[in-house]
């Protein structure tokens, strides 16, 4: 039983050792479809898993390798557990993941480290495996470093582009900022209930309100600051839209199916303890309702094709986010799911509109214009139409247009957001509209009007390696949302998390369903006419300037990176460099180097008495003879 429960990660791992031991022998292809294989058998195991759990009396499975710590009352085994939830995000996982690996095989063709970026992209989805089918808090925390680590380097792949290399840092350090909250949280679990496993802990909360009444707050908040970090929401978002840095299927692999999902998933198996901190539960609405409105608004007046999209993916987990801490569970796991089928589709279709741009500047050996830059592109609707059709696929689903996926995850969210904090909801509904805006934004920019540079006028379609992930993705995108239609007795979801998450089901409200539609569509068709013949050339200014220094400041992305620059890292290097200067080098080098200086001083003083004269040598043995002798002498009388 443990084989068969830890095969999913256990089929990466594989990948990995193969590609790492074998990988220098094998041709690219074969090294790609190595990789892409074990993924996808990862993906098998995963749905054979989530049947078997559904079978189960207690629909949950679990398997354990042995103890890991046992320090007093400490005792962590290396524990995995699946149900409902985890089993949800195993498929995520894999089969997102899967597409991804295969999307790969042909974005990659001829980079020099295609090996080792298979390696990453395996233990990437072995890490989130980790992550989601522990058992107890320390075995989440070890995926939860191990998917930090794999950002670190994916993010930074190209590593010979400074700027991938500081975004790469950049996201590191964020999320150590949000990992100390993290364990802060997890030690005061531990000396509150004693324990660490998951079933322990949310027993001995739920039968112990009292005593958990004094720390609960402290604890939620602990576990949602390193939220932040994972889930990028204020203030440790910056991270995410730097995260672009990397190759375009790490961008679709972090912001739909792994890292920034991590921290949802820890907030909704965590949900007995933020039930117990109300005051907690409104912080969460409200940050993540405010970070989804800033992410909207920076994403207005974004250039770079992906940058519109990580934007995009900061602003879609705030609706999570805050759906949480309104403690509508179910609604937020349903839009993480929707999210990571169309969310990746956006992201790969992005990636073969820039790989079809590069095409033309690969052949003539010149690159002329920046192949990320929409103001670059224009008209290829006709040049790349399996690319388009499958972008406008993910385009309304991401809108809210029914009945594509987002329209009915992101109707939960808002029927719980009307339900329960009317500040909340304003933010979503404001969001909403402006995600409606920038996604017809960029359908315009992209794929209308006509080539506005020699790359855009020569792209061409992507090989089916790439097209075929496209329209799998697609088709979920379209279909993803009926999981949890509100006909079907409170949805398919409500069913699967009834076990883990006792919720009640909040209803289809037709009334707000035609409104976010009828906004959706109309900010929608608003952007398409603003945007469809906007930018004839690609210094053609845009029509967003006319908004003046609001423009200018969502372009410069409300400068908050200036901000954080100005109050903590530029403070952090003078605060170093002092101690630097005057602790290290003046005081602890300045002690370590005075000792060297007196010793050699003292020796090189010694150093005269050995002259190599016998005659000097004989009148100092004299002299201390005398020495000797006068002193017995004294002594005597």
């Amino acid at each position: 039983m443990e084989l068969f429960v830890l095969s999913p990660i256990l089929f990466p791992l594989l990948g990995i050792l193969i590609n790492v031991t074998q990988g220098k022998k094998l041709s690219e292809r074969a090294v790609g479809i190595i990789g892409t294989t074990m993924a996808g058998l990862s993906f098998f195991m995963s749905l054979l898993i989530f049947f078997t759990v559904e079978r189960q009396p207690d629909h949950q499975l679990m398997a354990t390798l042995g103890p890991w710590i046992q320090i007093g009352t400490l005792n962590v085994p290396w524990g995995f557990q699946i149900d409902g939830l985890s089993g949800l995000w195993m498929l995520i996982i894999t089969g997102v993941g899967t597409l991804i690996h295969l999307f790969s095989i042909g974005y990659m063709h001829g980079d020099e480290r295609f090996t080792r970026f298979f390696i990453y992209l395996n233990l990437f989805v072995a890490s989130m495996l980790i992550l989601v089918m522990g058992n107890n808090f320390l075995v989440m925390f070890v995926g939860w470093e191990l998917v930090g680590l794999c950002s670190y380097l994916l993010i930074g792949f190209w590593y010979k582009n400074i700027k991938n290399t500081e975004a790469a840092r950049k996201a590191f350090v964020a999320n150590r900022v949000g990992d100390v909250a993290f364990v802060i949280g997890l030690m005061l679990i531990f000396v509150t209930t004693g324990s660490l496993t998951f079933e322990t802990v949310f027993k001995f909360a739920e039968e112990n309100p009292a005593v958990m009444a004094g720390v609960a707050g402290a604890i939620t908040l602990c576990l949602f600051l390193g939220a932040t970090g994972k889930s990028a929401q204020l203030p440790l978002y910056v991270w995410l839209p730097d995260a672009m840095a990397g190759p375009t299927p790490v961008s679709a692999l972090i912001h739909a199916a792994t890292m920034v999902t991590a921290g949802l998933y820890m907030m909704a198996r965590s949900h007995v303890l933020f039930e117990l901190a109300p005051a907690t539960q409104t912080f969460v609405a409200i940050v993540g309702a405010l970070t989804a409105l800033l992410a909207g608004l920076t994403a207005l007046t974004q250039n770079d094709i992906k940058k519109v999209l990580a934007y995009s993916t900061v602003s879609q987990l705030g609706f999570m986010v805050a759906a949480a801490g309104l403690g509508a569970y179910i609604p937020s796991v349903f839009h993480v799911f929707t999210h990571a089928f169309f969310k990746a589709l956006l992201f790969l279709a992005a990636g073969s509109v820039i790989h079809g741009m590069e095409h033309h500047a690969h052949a003539t050996h010149a690159h002329r214009t920046d192949p990320q830059d929409m103001r670059n592109m224009g008209g290829l609707r006709s040049k790349m139409p399996i690319t388009f059709w499958t972008f406008v696929i993910g385009a309304l689903a991401l809108a809210g247009i029914p009945p594509l996926a987002g329209f009915w995850s992101k109707d939960e969210i808002m029927v719980a957001a009307g339900q329960g904090n009317i500040l909340v909801f304003i933010l979503l509904t404001l969001s909403a509209g402006l995600t409606a805006f920038y996604t017809g934004r960029q359908l315009a920019m992209v794929f209308y009007g006509r080539p506005r540079t020699a790359d855009a006028e020569h792209a061409v379609e992507s090989s089916a390696s790439m097209t075929v992930p496209l329209i799998a993705l697609a088709a979920f995108a379209v279909i993803a949302g009926f999981f949890n239609f509100p006909a079907a007795g409170g949805g398919g979801l409500h069913h699967l998390l009834e076990s883990v998450i006792p919720e009640e089901a909040l209803g289809f409200n037709v009334i707000l369903a035609l409104f976010f539609t009828a906004l959706a569509a109309g900010m929608l068709w608003l952007s398409f006419t603003i945007y469809k013949t906007a930018y004839e050339k690609p210094e053609s200014p845009d029509p967003l300037q006319r908004l003046g220094g609001f423009y200018q400041l969502s372009l410069e992305k409300f400068r908050v990176d200036e901000l954080y620059r100005a109050v903590f890292i530029k403070p952090f290097y003078a605060f170093s460099s002092l101690f630097a200067q005057v602790f290290d080098l003046g005081g602890i080098d300045g002690v370590v180097n005075g000792v060297g200086t007196v010793i050699k001083r003292a020796g090189s003083s010694l150093r005269t008495i050995q002259t190599g004269f016998v005659r000097s040598y004989g009148l100092m043995m004299l002299v201390g003879v005398v020495v000797i002798v006068a002193y017995f002498v004294m002594n005597s009388r």
